[in-house]
């Protein structure tokens, strides 16, 4: 049997009640329980540290994670990397062929800037065959703000010969309607890979718009900022987890704030400090040009240079200018 689907309780210390409560946390792999922490694991299923530490390391030999590699098969493991075409050229370019699996990408900037755009683009490419700029899967969005639109998914499907009805039934959308509710669809996001992928549909895209939206009402204050940039970083973490399981892009949406004590450059910068700026994997700046212009700008990168592309917001969605 592959390692995807050993059965839980054929790990050391788990019988069936352990088991039970693992998966309702939504540790319903080994690969899961892998990659958790000792102390994740033992809040969530109520067992000793050291217990949760030897079920962790019998984990991690069943799926073969967690040891050192070598170089050479680390750079094997990268050519699994999948990029989803956004429609523009340009941006594509930008981004090294388009938005990499296994990273987080995130675009920030004004309202207006085209975040939500650029998402509807991703949630339809992300189903096209390999050749067509896609990764022939599925994808999980978690709608923060009340942004997603079938309607929009509907006309650019439309404009580019596509059926809208099998485009929106790929398209698996869920509401988060706090902060905590937010964390929480992530763990309900990997139930949803897991099924997915047993039926040869994997979800290969994972979208938040946007990701701080819900923290920034909720947390407001000096005060709470400590406990906000801790929740944040772990919601951060499952997202890179989820990534590195199911082969997936992450793709979050941020909003901007504006520092009244810049003289100058541009006065705006993304919301969630130090945190979101170390795990983002790539950072997008987008800002509005004339008309259906935008600007992206590639901040940061861990092997790309910084620059700027145009694209074009229309019908069909996401365009060369």
């Amino acid at each position: 049997m592959s390692k995807d689907y050993v059965d839980l309780e054929d790990l050391p210390g788990v019988g069936a009640s352990t088991a039970e409560k693992l998966r309702e946390a939504g540790f319903s792999t080994i690969e899961s329980i892998a990659v958790a922490s000792p102390s994740e694991l033992s809040s969530a299923v109520e067992i000793g540290e050291s217990t949760a530490a030897k079920i962790i390391s019998a984990a991690r030999k069943m799926a073969d994670i967690g040891g050192f590699e070598t170089g050479d098969r680390i750079f094997e493991k990268r050519k699994q990397v999948g990029k989803i075409k956004t429609g523009s050229d340009a941006l594509n370019t930008l981004l090294g062929g388009g938005i990499e699996t296994q990273a987080i990408t995130e675009f920030y900037g004004e309202f207006g800037s085209g975040k939500t755009q650029i998402c509807h683009q991703l949630a339809i490419n992300v189903q096209l065959p390999e050749e067509e700029g896609g990764l022939a899967g599925s994808v999980i969005i978690i709608d923060t703000e009340n942004t997603f639109r079938p309607e929009r998914i509907k006309q650019i499907a439309e404009n580019r010969g596509l059926d809208p009805e099998e485009i929106l039934k790929n398209i698996h959308v869920a509401r988060a309607y706090n902060s905590n509710h937010q964390i929480l669809l992530v763990d309900n996001a990997m139930e949803l890979a897991n099924r997915l992928k047993e039926e040869n549909n994997p979800v290969r895209l994972i979208v938040v718009d946007s990701l701080t939206a819900h923290f920034r009402a909720e947390y407001v204050g000096r005060g709470t900022l400590a406990d906000r940039q801790q929740k944040l970083n772990r919601h951060l973490h499952d997202l890179l987890r989820f990534a590195d399981l199911y082969n997936s892009a992450v793709v979050v949406t941020n909003q901007v704030q504006a520092k009244p004590d810049t003289f100058f450059g541009d006065p705006t910068k993304p919301i969630g400090g130090h945190i979101l700026g170390h795990t983002a994997t790539f950072r997008l700046y987008l800002r509005k040009g004339k008309g259906n212009l935008r600007i992206a700008r590639l901040v940061d990168s861990p092997y790309l240079p910084e620059g700027e592309a145009v694209f074009a917001v229309t019908e069909r969605g996401i365009e060369d200018k």
